[in-house]
Order: structure tokens, then sequence, then C-alpha cells
């Protein structure tokens, strides 16, 4: 099984020790929704080098990470060689996990991640197959209204900032001009919120509830718009 994050691995694990400011909003908002979790059997699913897998399992939970890249999987396992926490982890596709026994999990947690989706709805079919009745599912994910394609920031350094959004409905792959960012080098599938909302409905997910986390102090430094416009979307549901 082949990732794209397979070929920017290293380098994706550099962008979190030296600080990534949609992840210092993402993981806090996951954590805040997935709530208790001492003794609970819970996937990381789509784990990457394992930040929420660590997070989860220092909160008491029996983690399984998985993840397609199987480059990140080694760093994670490096972390669990290193820190060991009990946390399996497991190579395999979020859009179908065979795999994977039906009801296994009593929670599943995603962060950042169902942007990479091709199959949106395979994916969350998925999630609600491995879950227990009635168990949760948390996500995270780049805000579907602010971080589009043609969104930018705009007005003079110094000055109050905007965020100008063009081309909402159009949906589809895309890859950011900006060679530098995760999204410059992987790309990224725009999805509108109502898609994201009907495909969990569709998929015997209910949502309960839901965050828009505000940047605040050193990452609000790093991007003032941050303050201003959400650059995270979390939700909690559960299944049906």
């Amino acid at each position: 099984m082949l990732s794209a994050y397979d070929e920017i691995a290293e380098w994706y694990e550099q962008s979190f020790v030296t600080g990534s400011p949609v992840h210092a909003l993402a993981l806090p908002a996951l954590l805040e929704l997935t709530g208790d979790v001492t003794g609970r059997v819970v996937c990381d699913l789509a784990c990457g080098q394992g930040i929420a897998a660590r997070e989860l399992a220092r909160r008491g939970a029996s983690v399984v990470g998985i993840d397609l890249s199987a480059r990140l999987l080694e760093i994670a396992r490096r972390y669990e060689e290193a820190e060991p926490l009990g946390i399996v982890y497991r190579q395999g596709d979020a859009q179908s996990l065979p795999e994977i026994a039906d009801a296994a999990f009593e929670g599943v947690a995603c962060c950042l991640a169902l942007m990479d989706m091709p199959d949106l709805a395979a994916c969350l079919r998925t999630v609600a197959r491995i879950l227990q009745p009635q168990g949760w599912f948390v996500f995270a994910i780049t805000h579907p209204c602010f971080q589009l394609p043609e969104a930018r920031w705009t007005g003079k350094a110094g000055g109050t900032v905007r965020r100008e959004v063009r081309g909402y409905f159009r949906e589809g792959y895309w890859q950011s001009p900006n060679p530098y960012g995760v999204r410059g080098k992987v790309g990224a599938y725009h999805r509108t919120l109502s898609a994201y909302l009907n495909a969990l409905y569709e998929a015997g997910l209910t949502l309960e509830r839901m965050l828009e986390p505000q940047a605040q102090d050193e990452v609000a430094g790093r991007v003032p718009g941050y303050r201003e416009v959400p650059a995270v979307l979390a939700a909690r549901c559960h299944k049906r």
C-alpha cells in the first residue's frame, strides 16, 4: 500500500517538532471532545506518526493506531519504543479496513485526515462499522469554509487581517501553490460543510457537538488571522 505521505514522512515529522499552528489548534479540540477515555478501546484512524494516539494512551485509553503510510508508522513505532504506552500500530486504508472486525472499538479519533480521503463516504461507513453501538467518533479537519483552494489572507502588514474566500462550492482535489506546506506537497480534497454533515448522517453517525478553536498566545502570534477566522473544525458524533 502506498501513501503520498511516504515521500514526505520525515519532513512531515519535522513540521511537528518545530510546531504546526494548525495541529496546535486541532489536537486540544480533539482531546476535549473525546473526554474521559480511561479504560476505553480506541482507534486513532489515519494516525500518522501517532501524536493523537500517544495523547489518548497517556489519558488511559487502549489505542490502536492505523495509517496507510508505512513510513509514518515507522516514526510512530520509534516513539513507542522510546516511551512504551502500549499502542499497537497497524497499516491499513481508512476507506475499507477489511482486517478490522466490526464493532472493534468504543471510540474512533481522526485528526486532520478526512481531507486526505478520496472517498469520504467509504471512510465514514468504515468508521461506523468498526464502532460499537453508541460508540463515539471525534474528528478534526481544516475548516471547510475558510481553508480552501481560493482562500487567501488580505490586508496590510500590521493592519486589519481579512480572509478572502472564493470557489467554496467547487469541490474536489486541489493542491496549494505553496511548495513548503503540506497541502502543497500532498494536496487535499475540498468539500462543503454540508457535504461533511450529510456524509456523517448517511453513514449512521449523529452529530453531538462541534468546536471551532480560536487561536491564542503563541499560535495567534504566528498566524494572527487564526484569532479572527477559525482554521479548524472539530466535532463529536455517535453511532446510531
